[in-house]
């Protein structure tokens, strides 16, 4: 298997059909010098006939790191993907989020020591979600407000993240006001920062645990750059089951403690 430059990492629980929507967007991509990390929370044998399927379709290499079905894991799974990665540099998505073609591109164009990049997503509402089609991937559509619009997208100032060209993408990131965080969906690191950090703090579940990464990442001494309107991803619509306050909150008091102690390192994190 060559080498390539940049691994992706895409986390996927038991969404088949998304997860392969988003594995159509990673094959129409002009930057091809990658391969694909899974990080599978536990799905079923759907998934994994898809992954293999799909495998022989695609150009770019799948490394498929599953574990056991053990409740929401996310945070373990990322970093047992984070060790299978082979490129210096990684990218991590999620397995929802369908990637426009010049989405690796981007991250590889902003990419500089020292630093993580930080991207953003659109919403996509679930009945346009179902109707977009490999055909609509391949061209595009699926990125072209109009076509969004006659399926039934309504307008808003958010729809300049699929429409704003490089001049434009450049003024919004400056005066957005949403911080450049480590993002779950979209965001992207050299894999020795974060290995230097120990990865996702694995007794976090759902709520924060990719910002709190992020926390220590600047701690450590990087600074975080904004992509959100050059390198885009349309999130696919889905339940979210796995949400309850309890994590949220217990993950709020971890993220507290990080950034009160200047915290760099978690003794819950790829090592133990």
């Amino acid at each position: 298997m060559k080498a390539t430059d940049t691994s992706i990492i895409i986390s996927t629980y038991n969404s088949p059909v998304w997860l392969e929507k988003v594995l159509f967007g990673y094959n129409n991509q002009t930057y091809r010098n990658f391969e694909i990390v899974i990080a599978d929370d536990g799905s079923g044998e759907e998934t994994r006939n898809l992954i293999k399927r799909i495998s022989e379709e695609v150009f770019y290499p799948i490394v498929h790191v599953w574990h056991e079905d053990d409740g929401f894991q996310k945070s373990r799974i990322l970093n047992k993907a984070i060790k299978q990665c082979r490129s210096p540099y990684i990218i991590m998505s999620d397995g929802d989020c369908i990637p426009r073609k010049d989405f690796v591109e981007q991250h590889v164009k902003f990419r500089e020591e020292g630093y993580f990049l930080s991207g953003g997503y659109f919403m996509l509402p679930m009945d346009i979600s179902e109707h977009i089609s490999r055909n609509n991937i391949y061209a595009e559509d699926c990125f072209d407000i109009a076509w969004l619009k006659k399926h039934g997208l309504r307008s808003s100032f958010k729809n300049n993240k699929l429409s704003a060209g490089p001049t434009l993408a450049s003024l919004l990131n400056a005066v957005t006001p949403t911080n450049a965080s480590w993002n779950g969906h979209n965001a992207s690191g050299w894999k020795e920062d974060i290995v230097a950090v120990n990865g996702f703090d694995e007794r976090m579940q759902y709520g924060g645990q990719d910002r709190e990464l992020g926390e220590r990442l600047v701690n450590y001494g990087l600074k975080s750059k904004q992509i959100r309107y050059n390198a885009v991803v349309i999130h696919l619509d889905h339940p979210r089951g796995y949400k309850n306050q309890e994590s949220i909150d217990k993950n709020r008091a971890i993220r507290k403690e990080t950034r009160d102690e200047k915290k760099k390192w978690t003794d819950y994190g790829i090592e133990q």
